[in-house]
């Protein structure tokens, strides 16, 4: 959805597609949203993910059964990162889960989206653990920078103060103009943030909102900079249906508990944790020309052999060209590797995830 607004810098000038859905790439350009983040705070659309809820007694049960992290330990007001993943334990997507008071609402990346549903589909009984897509019904808008948390209490009226004890995943709820409004602090950008999910209906009035407390209107471009800044994963780029969550540093992300009961895929990722290692891990990945890499370029070592390869890149105004890569287990961070694609090749250092703030 493209926004209209009496803002001039709240015009979009770039509109683009993921996963079938229209998202905005650009308002006022990389530098201008890119300054806003670091300085003060950006307001982007995350309407493009997915969102479904799941209801009903047997509902934490059901998920902490399809999903890698404890969803029964969680409290009303409380969330958490975690992934579903196949019965070999690959990922088929990563999600944000938040239980609400009597459900849960489950958001995920939108190329995942439809995996995710299919997998609902297959193992979830609609009359045990009643569920909904509201990927339509509901929007959700990310405030994200030093100032998130001043914005968003202007924009709801719950204090900063209140909004900055949060703690990762945990939310609040708020009744505004007889909307449910859902705010949650994510840790998605390595940044302070939150994510309001909204009903469609009251979605441009709380980005005019955002507007009127003075947040930049940010597009994916920028968002994409400061997540490959941030070390996270976006399904369909970095991780797909070939990954293992550890290969994606979901340990590390908090996302798997070895300590709850059975779920899908479970054996092969406690395999790996209690009695081996994963073969490659997502690194961090510093060219040494400006220009950013090709995704799918594939990175040497110095001996010539294939080590990885390359996956999310970005300009970064701040740390120039970056990228997230899938580089073999036995390269350290430090080391020095050369990315060749067709018609081109680069020095990159590989680096800690997530970049220096």
């Amino acid at each position: 959805m493209i926004h209209h607004s009496s803002t001039a810098s709240a015009e979009p000038a770039a509109v683009g597609e993921i996963g079938g859905r229209s998202v905005v790439l650009s308002y006022a350009g990389v530098a201008t949203e890119y300054d806003a983040l670091r300085r003060h705070a950006v307001v982007f659309d995350r309407s493009h993910r997915g969102r479904l809820r799941v209801s009903g007694a047997k509902a934490a049960e059901t998920l902490t059964g399809l999903v890698t992290n404890d969803v029964a330990a969680l409290a009303s007001g409380q969330g958490q990162y975690a992934a579903a993943l196949t019965p070999k334990g690959k990922i088929i997507t990563d999600l944000r889960i938040f239980r609400e008071e009597s459900s849960f609402l489950v958001d995920c990346p939108p190329r995942a989206t439809e995996g995710w549903l299919a997998t609902v589909r297959k193992y979830v009984n609609p009359r045990i653990a009643p569920y909904a897509d509201e990927s339509v019904t509901t929007r959700s808008l990310g405030i994200f920078g030093i100032s998130a948390r001043l914005v968003v209490g202007e924009m709801t009226g719950i204090s900063s103060s209140a909004l900055g004890v949060l703690p990762e995943y945990a939310h609040a709820s708020v009744a505004i103009d007889d909307a449910h409004i859902v705010i949650a602090r994510v840790p998605d950008l390595e940044l302070e943030g939150f994510e309001l999910f909204v009903p469609a209906a009251s979605y441009e009035m709380l980005w005019e909102r955002a507007l009127a407390a003075k947040a930049t209107p940010g597009g994916l471009e920028t968002w994409e900079i400061a997540r490959v800044e941030a070390g996270r994963p976006e399904w369909g780029i970095d991780i797909d249906e070939s990954t293992l969550p550890q290969e994606a540093n979901f340990e590390e992300l908090h996302a798997i508990s070895y300590t709850k009961g059975c779920y899908t895929g479970q054996e092969t990722v406690a395999r790996v944790h209690f009695r081996g290692h994963v073969n490659r891990h997502l690194r961090g990945l510093r060219a040494a020309a400006p220009e950013p890499l090709v995704p799918r370029a594939v990175l040497h070592d110095a001996t010539g052999k294939e080590v990885g390869d390359v996956r999310s890149t970005a300009a970064s105004p701040r740390l120039g060209s970056i990228a997230m890569g899938m580089v073999r287990r036995e390269v350290e961070v430090g080391a020095t590797l050369i990315a060749r694609w067709e018609g081109g090749e680069s020095r990159v250092d590989v680096a800690h995830l997530p970049f220096p703030a």
